[in-house]
C-alpha cells in the first residue's frame, strides 16, 4: 500500500533496524475479563485479544470498512469462496500490515478462510483507529494497533504477533520477520511460510536469501503485475497528493516538485504531479529509469541542484538518506518536503535537527525547522509515508487487487509449502492472471481471446512473410 524501492539503490536497511523514536498513544495490552467482571453497562466486548485506542469508535470504522467493500469485488468474491472452502482451516496466521479500511477487509477474507488471525500494525502513524476498534469489536479479529503508538508499544505489538506462535506470517516490510530472524528464532520451526506486501520488505528479504539465512520460504506479493503496475503506481500517485494536500492545503500548480527515485511509485507520483500543474523535477541514479523519465517530459537532475529548485521534495525510493545535510542547507525558505516510502529513513532528521535551532508543529503533521541560515524547512508527517499518516492509503479499488494477491498468496502458500525451498518467489502467474480476469470482470470490460489460427501462428517458426 506504500511506495518500495526504485532503482536508487545504495546501502540496504539493516533488517532489524527501527523506527526512529517519537511519541505516541500507548496504554496496557488487553486480555478479555471474566464475563462476570464486564459490567451490564458496558459494550459488550469481543473475547479476542487486542489493543486498540478505543473500541467506541467500532460502528464508525465498521461503516468505513463496508464502504471499502463496494470497490473491493475480486476480494469479496475470494472471501465467499473462502467461507465454503476453508482453505486456511487451523492455520494460525499473523498479519503485519497497515490497519486501514483495505486491510480490514483482507482480515475478513483470512478468517472467512479458517485462519486464527492476528492484526498488528506495520507503521507507528498507518492505523485508522477506527478500523482498528471495529475489527476487534465486530469481527472478533484480534488487532494490535494505535495512530500514533511509540517504539515501544510497536515492538510490543510486533512480539504479541511472534508469541500467537504462527504458522504464516504476512509481512509489510519485513518487519516480523526482520524480529523472527533476530531475536525470535526459537519461534522459527513452527513456520511454514509468508508473504511480503512491499518493494521494501521484498530487498530486505532477498538480501536475506542472499546471504543463506533466509529460514522459510516467502511469496513476495509486491512483485505482482496485478500489484506493482496497479497499487505502486496509481495507489501511491493518488494518495501522496492526497496526503499532501490534506497536511497543506496548498496549492499543487505552479509549483516545483522534486520526486525522489522513478520506480513505480515514482512514476505515479510525477504523473499526478504533472496533472495538477506541478513542474516535475526527478532525482535518480539508475541511467534507464532516469532516461524514461526524460522521454516521460520530465526534467532530470542530480540531486544537489535540485534542491535549490523545489518548492516540494517527496522521496520514493526504499533508500536510506535520499535527502540530506547538504541539501537542506540549499533549499528555498519554506521548502516542504516528505517521504511516500515504507520507512522514515528517506530523509535524514538528524542532520536536519542539527541544522535547525528549533522546530515547531504548525499544523497536524507538519514540523517547521528554522534552520540557522534563517530558512525554514517544513517536513511532513515525521517523515514516515505521508499517504497513510496524513490520508487514508490507496484507494479501495487498487487495494482490491493487492490485497486478492495476498489471500491468494496465503491459500498458496498452505496447499504448497511442503514442497517450496526457502527462497522468495513471485506469485505464481495463473493467480497473477486470474486476478486480472476478476477484476476486469468486475469493471464489465470484455476482451477476445486468441483463435487457433492465432495460437498455432504464434507457436509456430516456419510461417514467413
Amino acid at each position: 500500500m506504500e511506495c518500495g524501492i526504485a532503482p536508487f539503490r545504495q546501502a540496504i536497511p539493516d533488517l532489524t533496524a527501527r523506527p526512529r523514536k517519537h511519541t505516541g498513544a500507548r496504554g496496557p495490552l488487553w486480555y478479555p475479563p471474566p464475563a462476570s467482571e464486564r459490567s451490564r453497562n458496558q459494550p459488550v466486548t469481543p473475547n479476542v485479544k487486542h489493543h486498540v485506542a478505543d473500541l467506541g469508535l467500532s460502528e464508525l470504522g465498521r461503516q468505513k470498512i463496508e464502504w471499502a467493500d463496494r470497490d473491493m469485488p475480486v476480494l469479496a468474491q475470494i472471501r465467499e469462496r473462502f467461507a465454503k472452502e476453508r482453505p486456511l482451516e487451523g492455520l494460525r496466521i499473523s498479519a503485519c500490515l497497515h490497519v486501514t479500511t483495505e486491510t480490514a477487509n483482507l482480515a475478513r477474507t483470512l478468517k472467512a478462510g479458517g485462519a486464527d488471525l492476528m492484526l498488528v500494525a506495520s507503521n507507528p502513524l498507518s492505523t485508522q483507529d477506527d478500523t482498528a476498534a471495529a475489527l476487534v469489536q465486530e469481527y472478533d479479529i484480534s488487532t494490535y494497533a494505535i495512530k500514533g503508538e511509540d517504539d515501544e508499544t510497536y515492538y510490543s505489538h510486533l512480539t504479541a504477533a511472534i508469541d500467537h506462535a504462527p504458522h504464516i506470517t504476512l509481512d509489510d516490510g519485513a518487519d516480523v520477520i526482520g524480529v523472527l530472524h533476530g531475536d525470535r528464532r526459537e519461534m522459527l520451526d513452527g513456520i511454514i511460510g509468508g508473504t511480503e506486501e512491499t518493494t521494501t520488505g521484498v530487498i530486505r528479504l532477498k538480501a536475506l536469501e542472499a546471504e543463506g539465512k533466509l529460514a522459510f520460504p516467502v511469496v513476495a506479493v509486491n512483485d505482482a503485475n496485478t500489484k506493482h503496475m496497479f497499487d505502486n503506481r496509481y495507489g501511491t500517485g493518488q494518495s501522496t497528493l492526497d496526503g499532501l494536500m490534506r497536511a497543506t492545503n496548498i496549492l499543487i500548480a505552479g509549483r516545483k516538485c522534486v520526486v525522489g527515485g522513478y520506480g513505480w511509485c515514482g512514476r505515479g507520483l510525477a504523473s499526478r504531479l504533472k496533472g495538477m500543474g506541478a513542474h516535475v523535477i526527478v532525482i535518480e541514479v539508475d541511467p534507464l529509469a532516469a532516461l524514461e523519465a526524460v522521454m516521460d517530459g520530465f526534467e532530470v537532475l542530480p540531486v544537489a541542484e535540485a534542491a535549490k529548485e523545489g518548492d516540494i521534495f517527496i522521496t520514493a525510493t526504499g533508500n536510506i538518506h535520499v535527502l540530506r545535510r547538504e541539501h537542506f542547507e540549499h533549499m528555498k525558505d519554506g521548502a516542504i518536503i516528505a517521504n511516500t516510502g515504507h520507512f522514515n529513513v528517506e530523509i535524514d532528521i538528524p542532520g536536519l535537527e542539527e541544522l535547525s535551532d528549533g522546530s515547531r508543529e504548525v499544523r497536524p503533521f507538519v514540523q517547521e525547522y528554522v534552520l540557522r541560515n534563517g530558512r525554514k524547512v517544513y517536513l511532513l508527517a515525521e517523515g514516515r509515508l505521508l499517504n497513510l499518516s496524513a490520508a487514508e492509503g490507496h484507494p479501495a479499488a487498487v487495494m482490491d487487487m493487492s490485497f486478492a494477491n495476498q489471500a491468494l498468496a496465503a491459500e498458496y502458500m498452505a496447499k504448497n509449502a511442503s514442497t517450496l525451498e526457502n527462497t522468495v518467489y513471485s506469485v505464481p502467474a495463473d493467480i497473477d492472471a486470474e486476478i486480472s480476469r476478476l477484476k476486469l470482470a468486475s469493471m464489465g470490460v470484455e476482451i477476445d481471446a486468441l483463435t487457433d489460427e492465432q495460437q498455432k501462428y504464434l507457436a509456430s517458426w516456419d510461417q514467413g512473410t
